[in-house]
């Protein structure tokens, strides 16, 4: 069996400030015994969850996957739409006539894809998460199955892209209403006193941790999860989110999908991936600097210790491949990284369109043209929102050739206007892009290319400064907005482990420079497969051995 393990916002440097702490069965067995990176980078932006999980196991860049951001603006249909929307399916376990999900906007195969294409099916392929496009990226669009967890019922949930109806053990296993029995659950620090949090991640109640009170939560332990609800519902269930409860129900699922699908029992190679979604909202609720987050990354070392016992037992680590990584890091607070003299800033959407307005209304605006439908507007649900998603602007073509304006010109015209806003450090148009008018030796320009592909991607990328943050609001109102978040080309945010562990793979650290792309060539070297269609990375032939010809079994 092949276990690809994401954890959510794991900076690679959570393993030198925590390592001391983890156990010998998780975190700490894959370093001893797993061929480790010191040096893995993603090499694009924005670093967020939807591109990253498309990485892993295509080998490709968000330019060659399509999947450019968590929801981008779709000019198509003058809407905004998630990496996983996928209107002709529905759910199955979630809301009644609620539409589903599914892989069909990523472009390119997977591992998995091409496990299935080789063998004509036999081998099975299944993601876990609980966030949808975690689930599903990584699984591919030939997957049997992919299955996250509603915030909207407590159920673990999938789509009818995968079958008309649950299998029978995912209905039983949503009968025993887990997550119900977690309302009012109390989560405390794991290591018995607080001063080796305090050492290590400073005081617990600060004021720049969770700056939106619609949470219901404290910024300081003890947390009782109840979303502020009397009973279980959707509030409640969103609160489970942002705690290590929502991991453990994961690796109980897990556990139930490698049992019931008898993944690693047959003599094809199969493949899971499981995605822990909790440490990156407890990260963007807190920030890494907290004692939250520190506790949510020795907890994940023993439920990936609890997940690899049990793959030991049911399958053998022995006859598996094992692959932990992360899809980004995170920076601090703002207001926390400037106490620390850091450039710390918090931008608002709001803000930066109204000094791209302002910029090409000084330039083009006259009596006969306002300029005031430049940048194009789309549809968000009930709302029209202005087209600035992702740190990328998207200008009306229409209105700019209804007064024939030229394109490349507006482009630049916006990006100079926002370039005069502290804390933004570059701009790259459509047209610079387009025609590659960049050097490779530029790591940022290199990045935002690598992150741009022209159908979904904006006119005008904004890159800011270290610890300036633009903070889009979020997709549901009723959602909690971050203290801290992630998606530049900064290390903070693109600097993340990268262990495989398993049979053809040597232990150690390695220097050499890898990315998250190297994983899935690396994959299908060792298994004998045709890499994925728009494979771009390397495989890791420095951490391989003799027994790399060996296909798993």
């Amino acid at each position: 069996m092949v276990l690809l393990i994401v954890v959510d916002q794991f900076r690679y440097d959570y393993l030198s400030r925590f390592g001391d702490l983890f156990g010998s069965r998780g975190i700490g067995r894959l370093t001893r015994a797993g061929a480790s990176w010191t040096d893995a980078n993603f090499d694009h932006v924005p670093t967020f969850t939807a591109p990253g999980h498309a990485v892993f196991m295509t080998g490709a860049s968000p330019s060659q996957t399509g999947i450019v951001a968590n929801e981008w603006y779709e000019r198509e249909t003058g809407r905004r739409v998630k990496s996983i929307t996928d209107d002709s399916t529905m759910m199955l376990a979630g809301k009644p006539n609620e539409k589903g999900k599914g892989p069909r906007r990523l472009l390119c195969s997977t591992v998995g894809d091409e496990l299935r294409l080789a063998d004509r099916d036999r081998s099975k392929v299944i993601g876990i998460s609980a966030k949808d496009r975690s689930a599903i990226l990584p699984a591919g669009r030939r997957a049997n199955a992919a299955y996250w967890f509603s915030t909207d019922n407590g159920n673990i949930v999938s789509s009818t892209y995968y079958f008309e109806h649950l299998p029978e053990w995912v209905v039983r296993f949503d009968n025993r209403h887990m997550a119900d029995a977690l309302f009012g659950a109390r989560w405390d620090r794991l290591l018995p006193n607080e001063a080796e949090y305090l050492r290590r991640a400073g005081l617990d109640d600060v004021p720049w941790e969770n700056l939106d009170k619609s949470s219901a939560d404290t910024n300081f332990f003890p947390h009782v999860i109840t979303g502020g609800s009397t009973a279980p519902d959707k509030p409640f269930y969103r609160a489970l989110d942002y705690t290590p409860f929502s991991n453990d129900l994961l690796v109980a699922f897990a556990e139930e999908a490698i049992v019931n699908e008898k993944l690693g029992a047959g003599d094809e190679t199969d493949v899971l991936s499981v995605s822990f979604s909790a440490n990156d909202y407890v990260g963007h609720r807190f920030g890494p600097y907290s004692q939250e987050a520190m506790d949510m990354t020795l907890r994940v070392d023993q439920q990936i210790g609890k997940l690899l016992d049990f793959v030991d037992t049911r399958v053998g680590l022995g006859s598996s491949i094992v692959i932990f990584t992360a899809d980004h890091g995170a920076s601090p607070v703002p207001e926390q990284a400037a106490l620390q003299n850091l450039a710390g800033r918090r931008y608002q959407k709001a803000d930066l369109l109204k000094v791209a307005e302002e910029g090409l209304q000084a330039r083009y605006a006259r009596k006969d043209r306002p300029a005031t439908d430049y940048i194009q507007t789309f549809q968000n649900r009930d709302e029209t929102e202005a087209g600035l998603l992702n740190s990328n602007f998207y200008l009306n073509r229409a209105a700019l050739q209804r007064d024939g304006l030229d394109l490349d010109e507006a482009e630049r015209v916006l990006g100079e206007a926002v370039m005069k806003v502290p804390g933004v450090a570059r701009y790259f148009t459509r047209r610079q892009l387009e025609n590659n008018s960049i050097s490779s030796a530029d790591p940022v320009a290199r990045r935002v290319l690598h992150g741009f592909y022209a159908q979904r991607s904006g006119d005008v990328i904004i890159v800011y400064e270290p610890y300036s943050i633009q903070f889009d609001p979020p997709d549901d109102p009723t959602d909690p907005r971050s203290s801290a978040t992630h998606g530049s080309p900064y290390s903070y945010d693109t600097h993340v482990p990268l262990i495989i562990m398993g049979r053809g793979f040597a232990p150690g650290r390695y220097a050499q420079a890898a990315a998250p792309t190297d994983i899935a060539p690396t994959l299908a070297h060792v298994l004998g497969l045709e890499a994925p269609s728009c494979s771009v990375g390397r495989v890791l032939a420095e951490a391989l051995t003799t027994a790399r010809q060996s296909k798993v079994r």
